[in-house]
């Protein structure tokens, strides 16, 4: 048991040292980053709370998470990375997932990206979803019913700011999505798509 705990921290200390040298073009854009895969894969197989969805390690898993770590990218991420020259002009600057609890059997689920876009300033995207599972406590089916986008400093002035504009997903046009959760402990959870990517959350911090 100390063993594993002391594996654990130092993965993640090894984990985290490497993210952080990380611009966020490379940590959150498609690249190559066989080492930091691998760290991840070991934490997942020492995952201290296996089956997420329990109810008992719902107050583990809400909360306020950055992502810090695509292993193939985001899909807002990978659109941009398809735009010619996208490093040059649109700078990401972070992207979140804020998880609150409907019941013990519902996830309402707001994934975000903040960027910056040339002559536009910067802008908020963000998809509002919610997580439903059965009897696998690992897997959950995500449906995301609504999208926001808003101007927070359109042409670069701070003192500006637009509405918000929701755009709503109706019923018969939505997609599942399955989401493994493959680690989770008090600062740190590691979700996979279908495709088996990788996102590294760390736990945003309150000040």
């Amino acid at each position: 048991m100390v063993e594993t705990e002391t594996e654990r921290a130092t993965l993640k200390t090894e984990l985290f040292r490497r993210v952080d040298a990380l611009e966020p073009q490379q940590a959150l854009f498609p690249s190559k980053e066989e080492f930091i895969d691998g760290l991840v894969q070991q934490l997942e197989y020492i995952n201290p709370i296996p089956q997420p969805l329990q109810p008992k390690h719902l107050p583990t898993l809400l909360g306020d998470w950055q992502l810090v770590y695509a292993s193939r990218g985001t899909v807002v991420t990978r659109q941009l990375a398809s735009i010619p020259n996208f490093l040059g002009g649109i700078k990401i600057k972070q992207v979140w997932q804020k998880l609150a609890t409907v019941d013990t059997q519902k996830i309402v689920a707001e994934n975000g990206a903040e960027f910056d876009l040339p002559l536009l300033g910067e802008w908020q995207l963000k998809a509002q979803g919610v997580w439903t599972w059965g009897a696998d406590e690992q897997v959950a089916t995500v449906t995301f019913n609504a999208f926001y986008v808003q101007a927070t400093q359109p042409f670069d002035q701070p003192s500006w700011s637009l509405p918000e504009l929701k755009i709503p997903v109706l019923e018969f046009l939505r997609n599942e999505a399955l989401w493994t959760t493959s680690y989770l402990d008090e600062e740190m959870r590691v979700g996979r798509g279908a495709t088996g990517n990788l996102f590294v959350f760390r736990r945003s911090q309150t000040v």
